[in-house]
């Protein structure tokens, strides 16, 4: 309910007389509205896949009478990174934070914030993002029992030596009949190609099951770890998390695990500001970002996981829009980017 009536308030009068815009004091607001500008934390989305081995019940037959060589007979468990994804993300800067006083309520300017308070728009409504959709897999779902393929004659067997033979020789039997229906050599071929298919899945899916129980079965879990960074200035080979094959994702203080390191370089240094300059600095119009740039590189001592240039607003600074752009005369649109608080598009009519 109070996330509504927050959402309910980011559409509020700003034109007609001039805005008065300063910086935010808790406690000192009246009417209006305060918005926030982001700062910059580097995200690293890492895909990392947890894979469980189960040994099959004739694993020891497997070179025998499959000719499959490597295959273990025992159970194992261990984590592999599949990527490592990194953006900029925005987060509300207590540091930047702006009250716009109205001066004229019967004005149809608005504003549009994130539901942190970022803005996101004036005089328009930003675009709707869209939400990736997840994909989950489960294998564990999609296998058989292969023992509701096997004969009487295999369910009987005295041995377990001897069930793997015949379990073999099922095996290359479906394998002749698979040949023999795409030859269109099989006694009784199908009528049409919808028929056809249908057998051979069905043929297929025997011979996955019943060879399994010699090679074995493979579990896939997928997982995705998000991790925040902050980033500073020539922030070079810091831990930024560590990874263990046994173990998985751990923290960066946990030795258990290799290290992997992220760089972060500023690529446009600002000479300092001088601060009797800033405080003398009058604000009068909407506050807005000009994000940086910084070289990110996460990296092992064998391996670069990524290599690019993002944006970072601590290392840019900020400008005004002036308030003529806000008037009844003119009606200017301005869109944002609620990562970097940086001009994304502005339109006038």
């Amino acid at each position: 309910m109070k996330k509504g009536l927050i959402a309910a308030g980011l559409l509020i009068s700003l034109s007609g007389a001039a805005q008065d815009v300063s910086t935010y004091t808790p406690g000192t607001m009246g009417e209006g509205i305060v918005y926030y500008l982001p700062k910059t934390e580097i995200e690293l989305q890492v895909t990392a896949t947890k894979v469980a081995y189960t040994p099959g019940e004739f694993c020891q037959y497997a070179d025998r009478y499959l000719r499959l060589t490597g295959i273990s007979s025992k159970p194992a468990e261990y984590w592999e990174i599949n990527s490592i994804k990194v953006n900029s993300v925005g987060i509300p800067d207590p540091d930047n934070a702006y009250a716009v006083k109205l001066k004229d309520k019967s004005a149809a300017s608005q504003v549009e914030l994130t539901p942190e308070g970022i803005i996101k728009a004036i005089n328009t409504t930003s675009p709707v993002e869209k939400v990736p959709l997840i994909k989950i897999t489960d294998t564990a779902r999609k296998r058989v029992d292969p023992r509701s393929f096997m004969t009487e004659e295999i369910l009987l067997a005295g041995s377990t030596a001897k069930m793997a033979e015949l379990v073999a020789k099922e095996i290359y039997n479906i394998r002749e009949s698979k040949n023999s229906l795409t030859r269109g050599q099989a006694d009784y071929m199908p009528k049409d190609g919808a028929a056809l298919k249908l057998m051979l899945d069905n043929l297929d899916e025997q011979e996955q099951a019943m060879t399994q129980m010699f090679a074995g079965t493979t579990d896939r879990m997928e997982k995705t770890f998000t991790i925040r960074m902050k980033p500073e200035t020539d922030m070079k080979e810091k831990v930024a998390f560590r990874f263990s094959k046994k173990l998985g994702m751990l923290d960066a203080d946990n030795l258990a695990g290799e290290p992997y390191y992220i760089s972060i370089v500023n690529q446009e240094p600002l000479p300092p500001a001088d601060p009797k300059t800033k405080e003398k600095k009058k604000v009068e119009g909407i506050i807005y970002n000009i994000p940086g740039k910084a070289q990110v590189t996460v990296f092992t001592p064998s391996k670069r996981y990524f290599e690019g240039e993002l944006p970072v607003t601590q290392f840019g600074t900020t400008e005004c829009l002036v308030d003529n752009l806000f008037n009844k005369k003119v009606n200017t649109r301005v869109l944002f980017n609620p990562n970097t608080g940086g001009i994304v598009k502005i339109d006038k009519d």
